[in-house]
């Protein structure tokens, strides 16, 4: 693919714990607003804001915030599906010690 450009990526340790996330978290999205949901891990981020993923398939993508889906536990213990975009704008309360 002679013609396009890679973004660079963002290699500091708290751009990925920014947005809640780890590499090799578990992660879901879609192409198209009507298409398939299709499952991928966390690579790391770009420097445009968006996130490396690596799909079943081997392939790796760049994607917004808003199109990714992350796995987490429901209240129940239960695996759901959370949009990344809410986990990041949460804010959490880090303990004194």
């Amino acid at each position: 693919m002679a013609g396009k450009k890679r973004a660079a990526r963002d290699d500091r340790p708290s751009a990925l714990l920014e947005l809640g996330l780890q590499v090799g978290d578990r992660v879901r999205f879609r192409r198209r607003a009507n298409g398939h949901w299709r499952e991928a891990t966390v690579q790391g981020r770009e420097k445009d804001g968006s996130i490396a993923i690596r799909d079943t398939d081997g392939a790796a993508r760049a994607m917004p915030i808003e199109r990714l889906e992350v796995r987490t536990r429901g209240p129940r213990g239960a695996l759901a599906w959370e949009p990344l975009h809410e986990r990041a704008s949460r804010t959490e309360q880090l303990g004194l010690w």
